[in-house]
């Protein structure tokens, strides 16, 4: 009697439910529905495409842009917004990668995206009419599941297409943002199970009446805001002069929201007007804060050998001696868990244009 009624192992009872409950997800809803998050076949580490920017990469904290994510980038009128998403574009073509641009403004200079990098003959561009348009195009290029980075520029420029077929003065509240809030509950899954990192340029509005607090917000409602995986806020913060002209700005960008590493890590660097990102001038000043680079006054010494006397002298001495800052930024990839570029691939935006 004692043998029949032996107390059954809760635990072992409890492990056979959970494995019958994953055999039947599994056959209703296919492979890969559910796992176990320590299985072998669940890749924890987050694959990402360079920003064309070591700072931000580095700031970003998994060395850049994540793949099967949603990314905002907004800012004010002429901060480098649409500047940084060509950087990315470039950096996945440099890796073998498909690139699509969504271009709602219907404003894409593709003369100033050739100098940055992008191959626009492979690019894939489309000039939607409506909002409606443009988010059913990108989700059919997501779910084709060949395409590595996509831009949409920019959410602003999603009109509804209720809205154009109306007149002018006609009151349409809520319209886009139930148009974004939508298209984020369909693209959400889809963008994870392709691998496609989606970025999405928005610009910024002014609430009415906010006394106290940041009185900015972006348009298209709440929606991005909350599936996206990574908010970048690029600011203008500084001119860059040559004499009397002005070449550039100083640019900063501030990660207000991270699900892949800790946010609000800031970076800065130059944007040069018709060369895009000063690669060179960055890796100095990073080489400096990491101590790599030594600063004595106004000279720039890396080891035995003298860079240049002040920033502009050294970053060009740089630009000069690809060999050396590749060097630099290996040494400073290292230093931060982050993969070393090969020579081929450490070339300096605009190069060929300028050649």
């Amino acid at each position: 009697m004692a043998g029949k009624n032996a107390r059954k192992d809760p635990v072992q009872d409890r492990d056979k439910a959970v494995d019958a409950a994953l055999k039947q997800i599994e056959r209703n809803f296919g492979k890969g529905a559910i796992m176990r998050l320590g299985a072998a076949e669940v890749a924890q580490d987050i694959s990402s495409i360079s920003t064309g920017s070591l700072g931000l990469d580095l700031a970003v904290g998994v060395g850049g842009i994540p793949r099967g994510r949603i990314v905002e980038i907004y800012g004010p009128e002429s901060s480098g917004k649409t500047t940084l998403a060509l950087h990315v574009i470039a950096e996945a073509q440099k890796a073998g990668g498909v690139a699509a641009f969504v271009d709602a403004e219907h404003a894409l200079d593709v003369s100033y995206a050739r100098k940055l990098g992008v191959d626009v003959d492979e690019l894939l561009v489309s000039q939607p009419d409506t909002g409606e348009q443009a988010l059913d195009i990108t989700e059919i290029l997501v779910r084709s599941g060949g395409v590595d980075i996509l831009v949409v520029d920019s959410v602003a420029a999603l009109v509804p297409r209720a809205e154009l077929e109306g007149e002018m003065g006609d009151s349409h509240v809520g319209l886009q943002a139930r148009l974004m809030s939508q298209a984020m509950r369909k693209l959400t899954s889809v963008i994870s199970k392709s691998r496609t990192s989606v970025i999405f340029i928005n610009q910024i509005r002014m609430k009415i009446g906010v006394m106290f607090g940041n009185p900015e917000t972006t348009t298209g409602g709440n929606a991005l805001k909350f599936y996206s995986s990574l908010r970048l806020d690029i600011r203008r913060i500084g001119k860059i002069k040559s004499g009397d002209s002005e070449i550039g700005n100083r640019t900063r960008v501030k990660v207000v929201k991270n699900k892949v590493a800790p946010p609000f890590r800031q970076t800065e660097f130059d944007i040069l007007f018709g060369v895009g990102i000063n690669k060179t001038g960055e890796i100095l000043d990073l080489g400096v804060d990491a101590d790599i680079v030594e600063k004595s006054g106004a000279w720039y010494s890396y080891g035995e050998e003298r860079l240049g006397q002040g920033r502009e002298n050294a970053a060009n001495y740089l630009r000069e001696h690809k060999d050396l800052s590749l060097e630099i930024e290996n040494r400073l990839r290292v230093l931060h868990n982050l993969p070393q570029v090969a020579p081929a691939e450490a070339q300096e935006p605009g190069e060929e244009t300028e050649q």
